[in-house]
């Protein structure tokens, strides 16, 4: 495993690559820099391509590391297979583990480039749905493979432009069947439906001047300006166009053996001079050696239709009379009869008697025909993946808003109205039971430092942040924390909607309970220790900039992925690490998140963005009153009474012991000198 960075890599060594293809396939020849092989049959004629994705589309995942998949495609650009070679993903390096993420690439055997591929479920019941072809993703780590998933397309489609023909990666046009026009051969010549090429002698031999076969055509030399090629060139794919010109039983047979070929489309060609369209060694129902075609630079597969020609009376007795052939092209492969294309002839000269040099140039016949008789289908483009990653989980991120919503209005700005309910512990407890069981094990929502340090890394290289947007959920949380930075500190997200810390109150509220006696390090200890987690987040810096090959398991000094992502299925010293810290909060209330957690040192530092001191203070408080600095189980309260907000968790105990006039001292003091007062008088 390597982290990668969002520049392109080198491609791996070759020995790496062969040693994953399967027999009796074999690598080939190596086809350009960025590591795309020719693959290879048993009988060694060329099968298909091989290529890594990274070495093309260095797409960064959650790591910031590119997850690279070799993809070997057959000549037809239909995937013969799809495997893992390797990735950095947290969720995949020490938490599932890795079989399901190799398992996920084996879905794309089968399937086509032509086909529409998205990763998640069908959703709603609209019709361009039953057109996409859907992947089934991984349980908890959706947005991984929907970032594998976009890097395996974006190569695999640059593989295709410049090595495979042009195959399309779109639905091609065919020719409308309902739509009908009354066409005689004038129309079709009117209307440019036919192309017509027409070289002399003469023209042929200013070809070939100059060359060794100038002098080898004495017919040239005789007749300069009799006809060397006439070739009429017609797309006979639309019905229309092919009346015209067939006689009814050649119209009929053509038909029925496009019911059968399905996605041919059919050429006609007329040859009415000498050249001819094929050489005597022609074979029905091969290529023709004599004509080949082109299209946006692209090579177009043509092949004998073998089919018996029997052109229309309507047509003139000289095209009766010439060389007939109906050549086919299949559409899939990429050719659009609606743009133009070239048919490319060949006139072939030989020199010398018993071993003849053989010579050639080539003749154009550009062509098109026009779209009113063909019919393209709505080609059904997937959403982004951002916008399929958010309708996969609409439900969720619906309710998540709604909490999330109803949370910045319960606790309100100052949250005075909240801390003095009767029932506030409950109320507490019930939205931390709610963050744990929805937002961390239900969706996958608990913040890691892994994002933030991901995030640096594809900064640093300039790389695409889109990685973020693969997960929604997850997106939404931090937004609503970085809101909470500016209303409360870090005390919004640390107190209020993080997964973890949601635990440890849980199983500190069960060792008060139980009557278990606190720790509580000494004030200049206390102080010491809250340094550490600033000291573990420098440390993982480093580690990005440094050893990024180390970060995934650096990263485990969080047992976020442990109790909330995995929910505890793992290897047991990542499962005994997280219970330490759970089982600890028994004792020493939320030690985690207070020294060690570097997620919470950056909520920390973020929380310097707060435009304000939103916790209440009076004159009084810090001297004499230490009720609250006392009650504040995360230390947070100076013994001057100020809030120190980089650590305040937002538990709201001092704000409830600070609203309540029969626990603040000040005001106990403060009413019984108003009824000495008013006993006196």
């Amino acid at each position: 495993m390597h982290l990668g960075t969002a520049s392109f890599a080198e491609p791996s060594d070759r020995a790496i690559i062969a040693a994953m293809i399967a027999p009796p396939m074999e690598l080939g020849a190596a086809l350009n820099d960025k590591g795309v092989y020719q693959l290879l049959n048993s009988g060694g004629a060329e099968a298909g391509y091989v290529f890594e994705t990274e070495p093309m589309a260095p797409l960064p995942g959650f790591s910031g590391a590119a997850i690279n998949v070799l993809v070997v495609l057959d000549l037809n650009g239909q995937f013969l297979d799809a495997k893992l070679i390797d990735h950095n993903e947290p969720i995949f390096v020490s938490g599932l583990g890795e079989a399901p993420f190799h398992k996920f690439f084996e879905q794309y055997r089968g399937h086509s480039i032509s086909d529409s591929l998205v990763v998640g479920s069908p959703y709603g019941s609209g019709s361009d749905s039953s057109a996409l072809v859907y992947l089934d993703g991984v349980t908890k780590a959706t947005a991984s493979v929907r970032i594998a998933h976009e890097s395996i397309l974006a190569a695999t489609l640059q593989v295709a432009r410049e090595k495979m023909g042009g195959i399309a990666a779109s639905a091609p046009a065919f020719p409308n069947v309902e739509y009908t026009e009354n066409l005689n051969w004038d129309d079709l010549i009117n209307q440019g439906l036919v192309t017509r090429k027409t070289v002399t002698n003469q023209q042929i031999d200013a070809e070939f001047k100059g060359t060794i076969w100038s002098d080898d055509d004495p017919e040239a030399t005789a007749n300069p300006d009799a006809p060397y090629l006439d070739l009429w060139l017609i797309d006979i794919g639309p019905p229309s166009i092919a009346r015209a010109v067939l006689s009814d039983d050649s119209f009929d047979d053509l038909q029925r053996f496009l019911q059968i070929s399905g996605d041919d489309e059919p050429i006609l060609v007329i040859e009415t001079a000498r050249h001819g369209l094929v050489s005597e060694d022609f074979v029905r129902n091969t290529a023709p050696d004599w004509i080949s075609a082109e299209q946006g630079g692209f090579p177009i597969a043509l092949r004998d239709s073998d089919l018996f020609v029997e052109l229309s009376d309507d047509l003139p007795v000289a095209l009766q009379d010439g060389a007939v052939l109906i050549l086919r092209t299949d559409r899939r492969l990429g050719f659009d009869p609606t743009t133009e294309w070239t048919l490319k002839v060949q006139a072939v000269r030989e020199h010398g008697m018993f071993h003849p040099e053989i010579g050639s140039v080539t003749l154009n016949v550009p062509h098109v025909t026009d779209a009113r008789f063909f019919i393209r289908p709505e080609v059904v483009k997937p959403a982004a993946p951002w916008v399929g990653a958010i309708r996969g989980r609409a439900n969720d991120l619906i309710l998540l808003t709604l909490f999330s919503i109803a949370v910045l209005l319960l606790l309100g700005l100052r949250l005075n109205r909240l801390a003095g309910q009767r029932y506030f512990t409950q109320i507490r407890l019930g939205i931390l039971g709610f963050v744990t069981v929805f937002i961390g094990w239900w969706g996958q929502g608990q913040l890691s430092i892994v994002t933030p340090l991901a995030s640096l890394r594809a900064a640093l290289d300039g790389g695409s942040f889109a990685f973020l947007l693969y997960d929604p959920f997850s997106l939404v949380i931090w937004a609503v924390t970085i809101i909470g930075f500016i209303l409360w500190g870090r005390a919004l997200f640390c107190g209020w909607l993080c997964p973890f810390g949601a635990l440890q109150e849980f199983t500190s509220q069960i060792g008060r309970w139980m009557h278990l006696p606190q720790i509580e390090p000494s004030e200049t200890w206390d102080k010491r220790l809250k340094w550490l987690k600033y000291i573990i987040l420098a440390g993982l810096v480093a580690i990005v900039l440094v050893a990024p090959d180390h970060m995934d398991k650096a990263a485990e000094v969080e047992p976020f992925k442990t109790a909330i992502t995995t929910f505890f299925i793992r290897e047991w010293y990542y499962v005994a690490y997280a219970i330490f810290w759970l089982v600890l909060s028994m004792v020493l209330f939320k030690g985690f998140c207070r020294y060690v957690c570097p997620l919470g040192a950056l909520m920390a530092i973020g929380g310097l963005l707060r435009g304000r001191n939103w916790i209440e203070r009076r004159a009084e408080c810090g001297s004499p009153c230490q009720l609250c600095k006392v009650k504040c189980d995360y230390g947070a309260i100076a013994k001057s009474g100020k809030i120190q907000y980089s650590e305040c968790f937002g538990c709201l105990e001092c704000v409830t012991i600070h609203d309540d006039p029969k626990k603040c001292v000040p005001l106990i003091i403060s009413d019984r000198r108003e009824t000495r007062g008013v006993a006196a008088k």
